[in-house]
């Protein structure tokens, strides 16, 4: 059975958000997620640089 384009995309799409992290996802462990500097127990990273680390990385290893 041939699946249309789109709908292919859109699965793939749908298993690709499934498997990679997202930054909202992530719990707020008491220190930013990708340098360990501590922070509060709201935050997940201490600040842009760090989050888009950690995005730039999660890019390369899915």
């Amino acid at each position: 059975m041939a699946v249309e384009p789109l709908v292919a995309a859109s699965l793939n799409a749908d298993k690709l958000a499934v498997s990679v992290p997202t930054r909202q996802s992530l719990p707020p462990k008491g220190s930013c997620w990708y340098c360990e500097k501590p922070l509060d127990s709201v935050r997940r990273f201490c600040g842009k640089p760090c989050a888009d680390a950690f995005d730039e990385e999660a890019e390369y290893t899915r």
